[in-house]
């Protein structure tokens, strides 16, 4: 079977990338744009430096904003209704996963009217038409929304996360400024920060990962872990450098799947509303242990880019243990907690192994897992 790999047709990258969205929408010939941000970013005028871009080229554009962390089937069909009375003919995301995510089912739907009720859009729907085209404009170094061709949303009466998976949701740019990014507090990019080490490790070790992947995947981990700890202390050095590393950790992922510590997460966030980097940070180093004998030497190169010396001395164990260690020490050194004491109920523990077990990452992981094998983990945490 063919290896398929799907990206952007253009991303920009560094600081004042911003600048670049007035030509791209000119130069595609749009007319008017559906801006979807989130009320902090309007808030805290993080959206402003974009739509004074727009301003400044006399661009038309609309404002959407009903948006929270773990968008829910509601912030889409709202969404939908908006776009249509709006007039727009494209999508300018603006925030973290949760707008990309939003503006992405959003695109989708407006394209695809029969998938309207949005549960329908779970798993690998068989859409026909191209979303929207959306210019997708990070400002959070870890989702890599921008350049993926996923979308999470809430199904908030069941408590559940939709894993959505379409090659027609892909933004066509991705504009990848740091600056846009400035402005995240420490908690935040800790968190953000630690899903890019998830997506890049997962990626690596996942079923379908092969050569492309594996050097996106591998080149992520080493630029993440060389530079979280400066992005976390907001110097400009550390800040690019995740900005690019979490980029290049999605165009891995985005083409192969991850695996259960995004399946296991998925149903925090859903339950508990936890921001989706704590849980996966936590989960992380428990999983790397379980999924362990399932991953042949691929834990050397992991350890290996994490800055560990002497990996091609260890024994298997050792490089094992080593790479562990290793994303343990930089979860800790940027104040992700250890456990999810403080998290979960230990009544929900079946509820959220059965929701893992389901999740569309779960078939992805390098080594077969139950239903029973997941609470076990859970529970180990607690």
């Amino acid at each position: 079977m063919a290896n398929r790999i799907v990206l952007n047709e253009t991303s920009y990258h560094g600081a004042g990338a911003i600048q670049e969205i007035a030509n791209e929408a000119k130069g595609r010939g749009f007319k008017k744009a559906f801006v979807c941000s989130d009320p902090d970013l309007i808030k805290f005028n993080v959206m402003k430096k974009v739509t004074d871009v727009l301003d400044e080229a006399g661009l038309v554009y609309e404002i959407y904003s009903n948006i929270k962390a773990n968008p829910t089937i509601e912030n889409v069909q709202t969404g939908v209704k908006a776009f249509r009375e709006s007039g727009a003919d494209y999508l300018i995301a603006i925030g973290g996963g949760s707008s990309m995510d939003t503006a992405k089912a959003i695109g989708i739907i407006a394209a695809n009217p029969e998938f309207e009720d949005v549960v329908s859009l779970e798993g690998t729907a068989p859409t026909k038409n191209k979303c929207v085209p959306i210019i997708a404009v990070p400002t959070t170094a870890g989702t890599a929304a921008e350049v993926t061709i996923n979308y999470v949303i809430t199904d908030a009466e069941k408590n559940r996360k939709m894993v959505c998976v379409d090659v027609h949701d892909i933004p066509v740019v991705a504009v990848v400024d740091p600056d846009m990014m400035a402005s995240m507090p420490k908690g935040l990019t800790a968190a953000t920060g630690m899903d890019a080490l998830t997506h890049a490790i997962e990626g690596y070790i996942t079923k379908g990962a092969w050569e492309m992947t594996d050097m996106f995947h591998l080149k992520a981990i080493e630029i993440i872990s060389k530079s979280l700890r400066d992005a976390v202390n907001n110097t400009t050095e550390g800040r690019t450098q995740m900005a690019l590393g979490q980029y290049i950790a999605g165009m891995g992922f985005s083409n192969v799947g991850l695996g259960i510590v995004h399946s296991m997460a998925h149903p925090l966030g859903a339950l508990y509303d936890t921001p989706h980097g704590v849980a996966n940070a936590i989960i992380l180093p428990t999983v790397m242990e379980y999924n362990a004998p399932a991953t042949g030497d691929k834990y050397k190169y992991i350890a290996k880019a994490m800055g560990v010396e002497g990996t091609e001395e260890m024994t298997q164990e050792e490089y094992r243990k080593a790479a562990i260690d290793a994303v343990k020490k930089l979860s800790q050194d940027v104040g992700i907690p250890a456990d999810l004491k403080e998290i979960v109920k230990p009544e929900d523990v079946q509820f959220l192994a059965e929701s893992a077990y389901a999740d569309a990452c779960r078939p992805g992981n390098p080594r077969d897992t139950s239903v029973e094998e997941i609470k076990a983990l859970y529970e180990s945490l607690m």
